[in-house]
């Protein structure tokens, strides 16, 4: 009996301290589990974090993204603009290239209608003064006025015609036809009478005068400052055994090589400068050209243009035979008081694949020159 009472005892005691040590175990098992709670929820806390820093950079990066897309768009339309500009910059470069063209054009045509080819001829002037003893030593300029009148010209072209009536009211009889035809043998021509409109013409003077007492230099080579040369060019000048006499002042260009010697009596630049050369003593001797100086002024200049009143224009003539006989047919056609014309001055007609220009010589008479 006592045995079995000290077995359900220590049975007792065994579950009591097996009990003790679940206890122990599950006080450690809830620990471990509050820890791992509390660890998750501190990852969960953290994974949060995270995630709202990832959605925050997501966010940024498509803002970035997005601002990146507007700058390139931004920059492509500023770039369109840019290149449709510079179209237009070109397009305009062109049409004003091209404008200017036009108006070079324009200018080298009326410099070649305004230039005169004309070669002056030699002409003996013989001046006649007082020949006193006073005027040798006469400061003023020589001075010379020219008068240049350009003719009045009227291109003829083949198949044109000129006529110059004797009476101005023939050739606008005339002008009032609009068509003529004329007979020629067994054929008829018809022919457009039309107003002559001559080109422009010009006149102007040329005033020129010529320095009595100052010369002209030049090819003088830069050996020296131009003090020095100034002063060299003096003393060679100032030389009566060479020509040269009193320098009233003395300029010098080192750049164009060139100077001028004004001398206090006129005489000693004239004379010197029919030499045509006059030798300096520089660092040696040195042949320089001398000349008279000149200065010009161009004055009263006009331009005129206009139709002559007697002379009428027939145009669009078609070659049926021989020039002369053509010209023949036209001057007995408009010679007919019955065709509203009228005694003829003058007439040219030139045939198709030629011209010519016609100079009017005083008031509508023209002079016809290949």
């Amino acid at each position: 009996m006592d045995g079995s009472v000290d077995e359900e005892r220590r049975k007792f005691e065994e579950a009591k301290k097996n009990l003790e040590t679940w206890k122990t175990k599950a006080e450690k098992a809830d620990d471990v589990k509050a820890r791992l709670i509390l660890e998750k929820l501190e990852e969960d806390d953290a994974k949060a974090k995270a995630q709202q820093e990832m959605f925050a950079c997501v966010k940024k990066q498509e803002e970035c993204q997005k601002e990146f897309t507007q700058r390139i768009n931004a920059v492509q339309d500023e770039i369109e603009k840019l290149g449709k500009r510079r179209q237009e910059l070109l397009d305009k470069l062109q049409r004003y290239q091209a404008e200017l063209e036009a108006k070079r054009a324009e200018s080298i045509k009326l410099k070649q209608k305004f230039k005169i080819y004309v070669q002056i001829p030699d002409t003996e002037v013989k001046f006649r003064g007082q020949n006193k003893e006073e005027l040798e030593d006469n400061s003023q300029p020589i001075r010379g006025v020219f008068a240049i009148s350009q003719r009045p010209t009227v291109p003829l072209q083949g198949g044109q015609a000129l006529i110059t009536f004797e009476e101005e009211t023939v050739a606008s009889q005339i002008l009032k036809i609009a068509k003529c035809s004329v007979s020629c043998d067994s054929l008829s021509v018809d022919v457009k009478p039309q107003t002559v409109t001559m080109d422009p013409a010009v006149k102007f003077e040329v005033h020129l005068d010529v320095s009595r007492k100052e010369l002209k230099v030049s090819n003088i080579p830069p050996s020296m400052s131009d003090e020095r040369m100034k002063d060299r060019l003096e003393m060679s000048f100032s030389r009566p055994s060479r020509g040269g006499g009193e320098v009233e002042s003395v300029e010098y260009d080192k750049n164009t090589g060139t100077g001028q010697i004004t001398f206090l009596h006129s005489r000693v630049a004239e004379s010197l400068a029919l030499r045509g050369s006059y030798h300096v003593h520089l660092d040696s001797e040195v042949n320089v050209q001398v000349g008279h100086i000149y200065k010009y002024q161009l004055r009263k200049f006009q331009t005129f243009c206009g139709s002559p009143k007697r002379t009428i224009l027939l145009d669009d003539i078609k070659d049926i035979g021989d020039e002369e006989d053509l010209q023949d047919h036209l001057e007995i056609h408009f010679q007919k008081p019955s065709n509203y014309g009228g005694e003829i001055e003058t007439i040219k007609y030139i045939s198709r694949g030629k011209a010519l220009q016609a100079f009017f010589l005083c008031e509508d008479t023209p002079k016809m020159d290949d």
